[in-house]
């Protein structure tokens, strides 16, 4: 989603947008001074042997792990969009929204298996003592000012990254104070001192993992990557690959499942679950081939329904209210699709409320809900649930409208032989929108979706711009500014705004919503010519394809996502250059090339700040968007003649730092073609099917080494050094008050953000956090080494 711009079987959709920087408090170094692990130990003791400058990295490495006091909190503003809705939309809009939200505590369950206990326990303090009514408690509890902003800090971010891992970035964050600070507040709090033998139960159930930085449990990953509650914490690679050939033998989406593995000796069997409100033993006649035991290459596979029933069961029950305040027969469709999706735990049913959606043309108040986005699954099919409510901004979306009827003039302008294009391009709706809800674990700037191959190949999709995340987003202070040239920054500020709407609606539209795929259905019948089409790569005929059950995430898998997000990236710095499509946007003249130069830089210096989201240890990358941008880097770099320059530098501070050059008059002839050869590469390996070209290709580029012309290690070291943090929003909540939907409004700070939660889910609160602890507890077996067929049921 500019695909989350989060910028996601899919052809990824969402664009991450770029953080903006926050400044250290120095807590984090002071945070090497308490023993949260036994790692935190060992690397004090090594720093005595380390330079000034290495231990200055050491520490600023270490606060990587940590939210810095002064984070960048931000309203999202949809106060006039609301406003103008009629009573019958803004309702329809409220019951979406619970939809929504309830839904999207389901990201808890996907993210950790702490992630569901820590909420639960940050509810309950905040039920019985808002942040201001506690923070005398605090500070009788020997909290300091710092301290206690600390606390509030983290769970500013919990609540917003909907778990304990950061959503763009995959890494852990703990609180920065101490332990026994927090656990002193705990402690003290109300909530401990109505029920302390229930809140100590849960303080001991999340505690440990809350502050562990254990090299397994640093950032989200699959086997000895890291942690993941998308599979048992026994799968491994191996494991997911036989589960995927099983999905696909039985054309069943990973979207919405799990996959836990059960030993017995030395055998092996697997369960899968499906996300729905049916559960295990419940009756269902309509779609029961799915459910049942399988022998699938000598392994025992069952498949089951029920995985985070009592809140597939919220959601439904919201969408059904739903339908009472819809528009149309296309909305009305659309949710009961929906709503037999989440009942049953059908994929199906959910591509068939996808149709609808598509056919749901302009609608006033436009959303979205389900196992979306695969970027947090390591193997790359597993859909993170998520939903969002959005108002249209008219006069936005006329500028998009105009992208759109200009689209099948511009696609031909493409590097790709017009064979490696779709048949026919599916003119879809482009709309710039005021976010009222998103609710998962973070916020995009702009969506393509559904995700679904066939329907995007053939029926067609959608494209938003969320246009108030745009606007709070890339709010940016000269001073903060890093890595770029003085003289670039004044420029930088003006036009980064209006660039990053270039750059959303080219990446969206003409970037996930382009290309074909080639494909040889059930009956053997191919949607090419096979004697014709040739690959412009080798001169060859096509030789490889995608057969009938294979998706591009199934094919792709591990690169997937980030693959695609690089290639939509190239389209958006291809097509900005020409001039037809800055006129769409008003550009024109010297700020039209303004607008270009900072757009390339924009891309080059994102590049540099991707580094932030590598992972040396285990050679990885944990967030798809940036991979890709330091892909583009990389390439852009290797174009050579003076295109692209960086260097290592010392900074006015003293301490390591690093500048990025372009050399704008050469954009339009050495960057073009850079970007013009590498782009038709990643085409032609997708279209296809190209996995072993394609990952080498993309392996290639994202290798971050220290043996290059740049060493990229060191300049990770930089990055981390003078990294940033990403903003975090707080949303609205919607109240029913008589016959009207009132808008209730937070303030833009950390206390804000947590009120919201806290009233977002009040009048259930104690039931459904009940619930989570119960779906928590359940799993729990599933993540520790001695998981045997025994100690997990559905």
């Amino acid at each position: 989603m500019f695909r989350c711009v989060r910028w996601w079987k899919k052809v990824p959709t969402r664009m991450g947008f770029e953080p903006t920087r926050a400044e250290h408090n120095g807590l984090a170094v002071h945070r090497l001074n308490h023993s949260a692990t036994s790692s935190c130990r060992s690397m004090r003791r090594s720093q005595s042997s380390l330079s000034s400058v290495q231990a200055l990295r050491l520490k600023m490495v270490d606060s990587q792990y940590y939210l810095p006091n002064d984070i960048g909190i931000s309203k999202l503003d949809c106060v006039e969009a609301f406003r103008l809705l009629s009573p019958q939309e803004k309702m329809y809009a409220h019951y979406l929204s619970r939809a929504s939200w309830y839904g999207g505590l389901v990201v808890l369950l996907q993210t950790s298996p702490e992630s569901a206990n820590i909420f639960v326990l940050l509810q309950r303090i905040f039920r019985k003592q808002n942040p201001v009514q506690l923070e005398q408690v605090a500070v009788e509890a020997g909290l300091s000012s710092e301290e206690y902003m600390a606390f509030l800090v983290y769970a500013s971010g919990l609540y917003a990254n909907m778990g304990n891992y950061k959503s763009f970035g995959d890494t852990k964050f703990i609180p920065n104070l101490p332990k026994a600070k927090l656990k002193a507040l705990v402690w003290a709090s109300q909530a401990f001192q109505e029920q302390p033998a229930e809140m100590e139960v849960l303080w001991d159930s999340c505690s440990c993992l809350l502050y562990s930085l254990e090299d397994g449990q640093k950032q989200l990953g699959l086997g000895d990557k890291g942690i993941t509650t998308y599979f048992s914490g026994n799968c491994t690679l191996e494991d997911a690959e036989l589960a995927q050939r099983f999905l696909d033998s039985k054309k069943l989406s990973a979207y919405n499942t799990r996959l836990f593995k059960r030993v017995n000796g030395e055998k092996s069997s697997y369960e899968v679950r499906l996300a729905s409100a049916v559960r295990k033993g419940q009756d269902c006649s309509e779609c029961t081939s799915c459910c049942g035991t399988f022998i699938f290459e000598d392994k025992e596979f069952t498949v089951k329904r029920g995985d985070y029933a009592s809140l597939m069961e919220k959601v439904c029950y919201y969408l059904q209210q739903a339908q009472a305040y819809a528009a149309n027969d296309n909305q009305k469709k659309m949710l009961e699709e929906y709503s037999r999706s989440f009942t049953l735990g059908s994929v199906e049913a959910h591509k068939e409320g996808s149709r609808y959606w598509i056919k749901d043309k302009g609608p006033i108040v436009e959303s979205y809900i389900g196992f979306i986005e695969s970027y947090r699954d390591p193997f790359g099919s597993r859909g993170e649930f998520e939903g969002f409510v959005a108002v249209v901004n008219k006069a936005m979306s006329e500028r998009f409208a105009s992208l759109v009827s200009s689209a099948e003039v511009l696609l031909p302008e493409l590097p790709w032989p017009r064979e490696f294009e779709k048949d026919t391009f599916l003119k879809p709706d482009f709309t710039s929108l005021d976010v009222l809800t998103f609710a998962g674990s973070g916020i995009p700037a702009g969506i393509n979706i559904p995700n679904y191959d066939d329907i995007r190949q053939s029926e067609g999709f959608k494209n938003v711009s969320l246009g108030n995340v745009l606007a709070v987003a890339y709010a940016t202070q000269k001073e903060k500014l890093t890595f770029l040239q003085e003289e670039d920054k004044d420029l930088f500020i003006k036009w980064k705004g209006p660039s990053f709407e270039v750059q959303v609606g080219l990446h969206e539209l003409l970037g996930h919503g382009s290309g074909k795929l080639f494909v040889q259905d059930d009956k053997g019948k191919f949607n090419f010519d096979q004697s014709k089409v040739i690959n412009p790569e080798t001169g060859e005929p096509v030789s490889s394809w995608y057969r009938d059950s294979e998706t591009w995430d199934s094919k792709f898998t591990t690169i997937a996502s980030s693959y695609e997000e690089c290639r939509a990236e190239c389209v958006g710095l291809y097509l900005c250059l020409n001039k037809q499509v800055l006129s769409i946007f008003g550009h024109e003249g010297q700020d039209a090339e303004d607008v270009v130069y900072i757009n390339w830089l924009s891309m080059v210096r994102a590049g540099l700040l991707g580094l932030e989201f590598y992972t040396p240890e285990s050679k990885s990358w944990r967030q798809a968007h940036m991979q890709a941008r330091f892909v583009i880097l990389r390439v852009l770099l290797e174009a050579g003649e003076g295109l692209v320059g960086l260097e290592e530098v010392t900074g006015a501070d003293g301490k390591p730092d690093a500048r990025i050059t372009l050399d704008r008059s050469k954009i339009h002839t050495v960057g073009k073609n850079a970007i013009h050869r590498f782009l038709c590469k990643l085409q032609v390996c997708k279209s296809t099917a190209d996995v072993e070209g394609g990952r080498a290709l993309y392996d290639n580029y994202s290798a971050v080494s220290d043996s290059s012309a740049h060493n990229f290690l060191r300049l990770r070291e930089t990055v981390l050094l003078r990294k940033e943090a990403r903003k975090l929003f707080v949303q609205a909540n919607t109240r029913v008050s008589g016959d009207n939907v009132e808008l209730v409004e937070y303030e833009a700070n950390q206390a804000g953000l947590i009120n919201s939660f806290v009233e977002r889910f009040q009048d259930d609160a104690e039931q459904l956090e009940a619930d989570l602890l119960e779906m928590s507890k359940r799993d729990a077996p599933c993540w520790s080494s001695c998981f045997s067929s025994q100690d997990s049921e559905t």
